[in-house]
């Protein structure tokens, strides 16, 4: 099955993010736009808690992830030890306009 090209946000919203090996990572909760170019910032993924309590949230590069695997998941190349000390913020604090080091820094740590 060929990979669509384009697809609607909402298709991809609470899908699965894994990695190479199928391990679940997390879920994407949510893509960041640049309005002042139109592209993809970051999308965030969720993961860990229970009900969406205690989640922790990460912004992951949108060109770290790729659509395919047999389920159509989110692939990111990443262990889950590597998550655990990746940066991230709680669904209360999210960045209201991440400043260049920000979206840098998750550019460098995913890639």
């Amino acid at each position: 099955m060929d990979t669509p090209q384009h697809l609607p946000a909402s298709t991809l919203i609470g899908d699965a993010i894994v990695n190479p090996a199928g391990e679940k990572l997390g879920d994407l909760k949510d893509i960041v736009l640049d309005t002042a170019n139109g592209g993809i910032v970051y999308a965030v993924m969720a993961s860990g808690g229970v009900l969406g309590m205690g989640e922790k949230l990460f912004a992951v590069p949108w060109h770290a992830l790729r659509l395919g695997g047999a389920d159509e998941n989110l692939i990111l190349d990443a262990s889950p030890d590597r998550l655990k000390n990746a940066p991230g913020f709680d669904k209360d604090h999210w960045p209201d306009a991440p400043d260049t080091g920000f979206v840098e820094h998750g550019r460098t740590y995913y890639s």
